[in-house]
């Protein structure tokens, strides 16, 4: 899992990546929770999803927005941190020019962030959204929502309440191109304290439902 330096808008960005063992390996791009509230690129959830879908044989790249640890810059309240994923997206195609498939994971504000990106990178293929925090940010611009994908969140979450984002994915899902799964974890808070390996799970499943990589622990054919 090597450390690598990307050059974003405001300097350097940093990150850890797993590059894929196939030519065409397909990509992943994980999003951290908000940088004033303690969130980096080491955060649990994110680092769960991360190694799950190196298990499947992903290239995936996770990084610091900027001001987070060795990150230059400062926290420019969401519309600089899109521009670093998009740098940081950009880095990851750069190494992986025949990835047949792009994914896209956040977790809380890095899902808003990841969200926002897919709305304006039309390759994205599908996406993870970890407790999307729809009762704090504006998720309007999901009109209409590009890409199928998974969300995931707990019943006990009480800094993004469920039915902020079970409405969210109810509103996505009128739309009748795509399809948005919801999966509730019960008991679970907002950090997934004791169930990082049902995020695990849960993602390693609707990766096997999509044929997206290959089987966890397991060589391609």
């Amino acid at each position: 899992m090597p450390e690598v330096i990307i050059n974003g808008p405001e300097g350097r960005l940093e990150g850890r990546y797993t590059h894929g063992a196939e030519p065409d390996a397909p990509i992943a791009l994980f999003l951290h929770p908000h940088p004033q509230h303690g969130g980096t690129m080491n955060n649990r959830v994110v680092y769960t999803m991360y190694n799950t879908f190196a298990e499947r044989g992903f290239s995936c790249l996770r990084f610091n927005f900027r001001g987070v640890g060795r990150s230059q810059g400062v926290f420019a309240k969401g519309e600089g941190e899109l521009s670093d994923a998009a740098s940081a997206l950009d880095w990851l195609q750069s190494f992986n020019e025949n990835a047949k498939q792009c994914w896209i994971a956040g977790f809380s504000f890095g899902a808003w962030i990841g969200m926002q990106l897919l709305m304006r990178r039309p390759e994205i293929t599908s996406f993870i959204s970890v407790a999307p925090p729809a009762n704090i940010y504006d998720f309007t611009f999901l009109a209409p929502c590009p890409s199928s994908g998974l969300v995931i969140h707990g019943s006990e979450d009480t800094i993004v309440p469920p039915e902020s984002v079970t409405k969210l994915v109810q509103k996505i899902n009128s739309q009748k191109t795509i399809t948005v799964t919801e999966k509730i974890l019960e008991g679970a808070n907002h950090f997934f304290s004791n169930q990082l390996d049902e995020i695990a799970e849960l993602t390693d499943s609707y990766l096997d439902e999509n044929g997206a990589g290959h089987p966890r622990g397991q060589a391609a054919d």
